[in-house]
Order: structure tokens, then C-alpha cells, then sequence
């Protein structure tokens, strides 16, 4: 009896799973979408507009050019005058230093007081002109200043530069002044130069201020625009001036977007918008896909793949349009067709496109480009199971980005000469790296717990090790596998079902029987039977152990899951009926051990397992016929499939009557084709 709590707590678990999927796929894209506000047109100057009819709708001003702005500040700044302080207390310094060195030690050096009152009468004159430092001077040398402001009592004289005393011309100053009378080398030998100090010193907080003051009160524009005024028409030349409103539109879009709560409302648009896809796909696979959306691998591939895309569009959308247009996003319907469907590949890469068209400044014609592409590649790789068919759809999405773009330019355009010879070349890239989805398969399948089709033809190859050993130890069971797979794959390929799966199953579903070869009827040889020695029980524990076998040898060889599958299923709950019946003729009246003679593996719950469990029943039962016609091979296909119909043993299977129907058909087809009547050749009379 089943246990409700359990089945609760079960369906409480996969909800919860399936809830943290969608708020983390959610929570992880919206992290990476940029928050700043978007300007979402591509204009050049003398090109033609491309999009429709643009209207103002705020009051902004019309910003100058960059060069127009740099000249004019640069001449508004040489028209700047520095400010410099003029320090009175230098000069009475000096002169009372000077004073007091003459009593001490100059008065031993200097001829006569005349000395003394010419220096200190040239000093005067100096420091009334004014001394500024070596340094200041070369700094407005550079600078090419002229003139700078002295403040003296709180006002503020213009003086020349030119006029000004270094300290080193200072000094040459009061040697060279009335050389015939006071003779320079007496001088020289009074160490002037420590009476010389610069008294004009830079006043940077009063210059830095007067200067932030001017700057501010420059004009950064040249004119207004009015909210409801025409900007541009579809098919207006982008002029000089027109580039101009059009550049300073964006910037004051821009910051218009940059305020907080403009961030908040970017940030709660973006959760609503990605949510509301995400919710969307999840609802398709519930809806649509219920056996994806179950399960956990399938619907870890489908996210992960989604957010992949979509943080690396992030990340990529703040460089220029090289990075979107060389990623590979048609790889992504690639993966998703060969792990799962095409309609699943389809939407879950519209789904994404859409979410990643947000972040980009022309997200119509990304949209046009990426569909297209995503659909030549889902429409050209119908299955994947070998290199050139990927090479062959990379041609194809690589013609299909070219063909929509020379569309969309010639559109837009309406001229050859000025078409983006650059984006042909990123296509072309994009295309290239189109190719690292084969080596990608892999890594994916062994992530995810997916078997390709690439997978499958590499199992399927009768070259490989285990199928080499099976030939050589079971060369009977290895034939019998074979005439299962063609069986079973034919049935598969009416019906809709993977064919390639149940092929490469056929081929590995009796593995087991190499274990004990001689106790398996179409492995026998000389007429000894291993079973003489054996009762009923033993002879079908021997035989049904050769599905534990196999799934053993299949974990020791590391076989996909889904070939294990076929193993574990081939049989189902079955019974070993030969033995089984041979028992109950044995023992009249007695009831068996049905386990003694039940198979205990699972009962088939895909197309492809079940089509192999008839196959191999239908294909071991014909060998057994005592004739091969057309009515007694009819009445085998029918007797075998309509018995394991009414033990229920495909109860789990999405098949349908007309499925049973179509592979009865199949399997009376084929084996009449392998079992025909031969004509007898006719002997050359002598």
C-alpha cells in the first residue's frame, strides 16, 4: 500500500527544488544586467536616421563640442591672472639683518657707510617692485601667464611678470646698480643673497577659488531644446548640428537615469521582466514538456545554459559590439536539440534572446540576427552523430547571419558603399566557434547525466572492446543482438522514437550471457545442453542472471545510464516461461515459487525499451518456427506482442495501439525479408 505522507513529502521536495531553480536563474542574470540607463540609438555623422520620427520629450540644453568647450576654457584661463600675496615683513627683516651684520662684521669689509646705504636703497627698490621664488617664475613661464595680482591691503594690483625680481636677478640687480662707484667685487664678498627673500608668495586657495568661480560660470551649452519639439526624421541626414542634439538627448538621458530611485525602478522592471520569461518557460515545460521538467538533470542544462548566455550578454554588452557578435549564441539550441528536442531547443532560445536583447543598445536587430541564426541551426542539424553535420550547420547559420544582415543593412541604409564590412567578419568568427559545441557535448553529458547520439554511434561501432569480446565469446547472442537492433531500430523510426537509442540498447541488452555462454541456447554447439544437469530452479536462476550480469558489466565498462536501461528492462517482471512451464508440468497440482522463475528487473517505461522487449521476444521466438510463411510468422509477431500487451508489461509506456500496431507491421516486414524461401537452382543436364 502506498504511502500518501511519502508521496507529499516527495512532491514537496521537487516543488521546492523547482522554486530555488527559478529564483536563483533569476536572481543570478538580474545581478549582472547593467543599471544604468540606455540610449538605445546608433547614429554617424552624414549617415542617414534610421529609426522613426524623434521628439523631445523634456526640456534639455544643446551641449558644445568637446573642442569647442577645450578652446574656450583654455582661453578663458589664459585671460586668468594668479593671485599673490605681498609680504611686508620680508623687507623690514632684511634691512634690520643687514643693520646688524654691518655693526658685526661688514663694516670690516665695506670702504665707507656709502655702502651701506646703497644696498639697503637697492633693496628697497626691490622688494617695493616685488621678489617672487625661482620655482613661481618658471611655473608661470610654463604656463605663458604675463601678469599676476598682488594683494596688498586687501587689494588687488595687476602687475607684469616681466617686471618682477627672481631671486638670483635680485641679486645681480644690486651688484651690477652703479657698478663705477660701489665696485661690484666688494660686494660680492657681503653674502647679499641672505637679504634677498622672496616677498610675493601664490595665494592658491584665493587663485583656485577666483578660478572654480570663472570655470562655473561658463556656458556648456549653445542652445535649448523644448520639450514636444522635432528632433530628427526617418531618413534625415545626421548633420554637424543635429549630432550635436542628438549627443547631448543621450547625455541628458543618462543622468536623468542615474538617481537612485530611477536605479530602484530600473532594478524592479528588470526582476518583473526576467521573471515573467523564466516563469513562462517553466510553465511551457510543465505544460508541454512534463518529462523535462521532472526531471533534474534536464531542467539543470535548460537554466544553466539560459543564465550562461545571459551574464556573459552582461558582461560583454559594455564593450563594443565585437563580444555579441562573435559569441556563439546559436550553440545554445544546438546543445538543448541534441540532449532534449527541437520545440524545447526553440523556446528556450527565444526565451533567452529576449532577456539578453535588454542589455543591448540595438535590441531589435540582435533579436532579427540571433533568431534567424538559432533557427537555421535547429532546422539544419536534425540529429548530431557526427562531425560533419556540425560542420555543416555552422555553414548554415554563417550564410543565414550574412543573408538577415545584408537585409537589415539594405533596409536601413540604402546605400552598398556604406555597409559594415566588420560585421561580416564577426559573423564569420561566430560561426567558427560554432564548432566548440562538439567537444562542449561532451563535457556536458558527463555534467548533466545526458547520453548524445555521438555518444551512441561511438557505442554502437562493433569494433569497440566489450562489442569485439561479445562477438568472440557469445558469437551466437552477439548475432541474435544484432537482428534485435535492426528490428527494433526500423520499428523505432516508424513510430517516432530514437532510433539510434534503441539500436545501440539492442546491441549491449544481453551482455550478461557472456558470464556463462554454453547455458544460452543460440551459443550451443555439438548437442550438450548444461541445463541436462540442472532442475527446473537452477536452470532459471542461470538464465535470469544474466540480467544482473549485464548491468554489472555494463557499471564495469561505464555504459551510459540509458543503455543499462535496456538491460534492466529487455525482460521486465517477466518469467522464464520454458522452465517455468516445465516445472508445472513436473508438478501437477503445485503451486511454484514465482520468484524462482520471475525476472527481477523493471518494466519498460520508454518507447525505445519497449520496442526492444518485443523485438528480442519476437526475434528469439522466430528462430523456432518450423516453417517461415507469411501466415505463420503473422501469427508469432501477434501472439508474443498481444501476450506481453495483456500481462501489462508496457503499462508505463507512452505507446499508443496504432504504435503496437505499426511495430507488429514493422516486424512481420522484416522477418519476412530475413526468412524468405529461396528458389532451388537448376542443375545443367549433360
Amino acid at each position: 500500500m502506498n504511502n500518501p505522507n511519502k508521496k507529499r513529502n516527495v512532491s514537496y521536495r521537487d516543488l521546492l527544488y523547482k522554486l530555488l531553480i527559478f529564483v536563483a536563474t533569476v536572481a543570478v542574470i538580474v545581478y549582472f544586467l547593467p543599471r544604468e540607463g540606455k540610449f538605445n540609438y546608433q547614429y554617424d555623422v552624414d549617415k542617414p536616421w534610421k529609426y522613426g520620427q524623434l521628439m523631445a520629450t523634456f526640456d534639455f540644453p544643446i551641449y558644445k563640442e568637446d573642442a569647442t568647450i577645450k578652446r574656450e576654457q583654455d582661453s578663458i584661463i589664459r585671460s586668468f591672472y594668479p593671485y599673490y600675496s605681498l609680504n611686508k615683513s620680508t623687507e623690514k627683516e632684511a634691512i634690520q639683518k643687514l643693520k646688524a651684520n654691518y655693526n658685526n662684521r661688514l663694516k670690516q669689509l665695506l670702504p665707507n657707510v656709502d655702502y651701506l646705504k646703497h644696498i639697503e636703497q637697492i633693496l628697497n627698490t626691490v622688494y617695493s617692485v616685488g621678489i617672487i621664488a625661482n620655482s613661481d617664475a618658471s611655473e608661470l613661464e610654463k604656463d605663458s601667464t604675463h601678469n599676476i595680482r598682488i594683494i596688498n591691503d586687501k587689494l588687488a594690483n595687476l602687475q607684469p611678470v616681466s617686471q618682477l625680481f627672481t631671486a638670483k636677478e635680485a641679486y645681480e640687480y644690486l651688484l651690477m646698480t652703479d657698478s663705477t662707484r660701489f665696485n661690484p667685487h666688494i660686494l660680492r664678498r657681503c653674502g647679499l643673497n641672505e637679504y634677498i627673500i622672496p616677498n610675493l608668495l601664490p595665494d592658491t586657495v584665493r587663485t583656485r577659488t577666483a578660478k572654480e568661480e570663472l570655470l562655473n560660470n561658463y556656458s556648456w551649452a549653445k542652445g535649448v531644446i523644448l520639450s514636444g519639439q522635432k528632433i530628427i526624421d526617418r531618413g534625415d541626414i545626421v548633420t554637424p548640428d543635429k549630432y550635436s542634439i542628438l549627443e547631448s538627448l543621450r547625455r541628458e538621458s543618462l543622468q536623468r537615469s542615474e538617481s537612485f530611485n530611477q536605479k530602484q525602478l530600473i532594478l524592479v522592471g528588470q526582476i518583473l521582466f526576467v521573471a515573467l520569461f523564466v516563469a513562462f518557460f517553466m510553465l511551457y515545460l510543465e505544460l508541454f514538456r512534463k518529462k523535462f521538467f521532472k526531471h533534474r538533470g534536464s531542467l539543470l542544462l535548460l537554466f544553466a545554459m539560459m543564465v550562461v548566455y545571459c551574464v556573459a550578454t552582461s558582461l560583454l554588452s559594455g564593450d563594443s559590439l565585437v563580444g555579441i557578435n562573435i559569441l556563439p549564441y546559436a550553440m545554445l539550441p544546438i546543445v538543448v536539440r541534441v540532449f532534449l528536442d527541437s520545440r524545447t531547443a526553440l523556446t528556450c532560445y527565444i526565451i533567452t534572446i529576449l532577456i539578453c536583447s535588454i542589455t543591448l543598445r540595438l535590441p531589435h536587430e540582435f533579436i532579427l540576427t540571433q533568431l534567424a541564426a538559432g533557427l537555421a541551426a535547429i532546422f539544419s542539424l536534425k540529429e548530431l552523430s557526427q562531425r560533419s553535420q556540425l560542420f555543416r550547420t555552422a555553414i548554415i547559420v554563417i550564410l543565414t547571419y550574412l543573408l538577415v544582415y545584408f537585409a537589415f543593412e539594405l533596409i536601413t541604409e540604402n546605400d552598398l558603399t556604406k555597409l559594415n564590412g566588420r560585421m561580416y567578419i564577426y559573423f564569420v568568427a561566430n560561426g567558427v566557434l560554432l564548432l566548440f559545441a562538439y567537444p562542449l557535448l561532451f563535457l556536458l553529458e558527463k555534467t548533466f547525466g545526458f547520453t548524445s547520439n555521438v555518444t551512441l554511434v561511438e557505442l554502437s561501432n562493433i569494433n569497440n572492446d566489450l562489442l569485439k569480446k561479445m562477438a568472440e565469446t557469445v558469437p551466437g547472442t552477439f548475432q541474435h543482438s544484432m537482428q534485435v537492433a535492426n528490428l527494433a531500430s526500423e520499428a523505432a523510426n516508424r513510430i517516432g522514437a530514437n532510433s539510434q537509442l534503441v539500436r545501440t540498447g539492442a546491441l549491449y541488452h544481453d551482455i550478461g550471457k557472456m558470464e556463462n555462454p554454453a547455458f544460452f541456447t543460440e551459443n550451443q554447439s555439438g548437442g550438450v545442453n548444461p541445463h541436462k544437469n540442472l532442475n527446473n530452479e537452477q536452470s532459471a536462476q542461470v538464465v535470469i542472471n544474466h540480467v544482473s550480469d549485464g548491468l554489472k558489466l555494463a557499471e564495469k565498462h561505464n555504459l551510459p545510464t540509458v543503455i543499462k536501461d535496456f538491460i534492466s528492462t529487455h525482460h521486465g517482471h517477466g518469467k522464464t516461461k520454458y522452465f517455468y512451464i516445465s516445472w508445472k508440468n513436473e508438478h501437477p497440482g503445485e503451486e511454484p515459487s514465482e520468484e524462482m522463475f520471475t525476472y527481477p528487473g523493471i518494466d519498460p517505461f520508454s518507447k525505445e525499451t519497449a520496442i526492444l522487449m518485443m523485438a528480442d521476444a519476437v526475434e528469439a521466438a522466430s528462430r523456432s518456427l518450423p516453417e517461415y510463411t507469411e501466415e505463420s510468422i503473422s501469427q508469432l509477431v501477434d501472439k508474443i506482442i498481444d501476450s506481453q500487451v495483456e500481462e501489462e508489461a508496457f503499462k508505463n509506456c507512452p505507446l499508443t495501439f496504432k504504435d503496437i500496431a505499426t511495430i507488429k507491421a514493422v516486424f512481420k516486414e522484416k522477418l519476412k525479408t530475413i526468412y524468405h524461401t529461396r528458389i532451388s537452382y537448376p542443375e545443367l543436364k549433360k
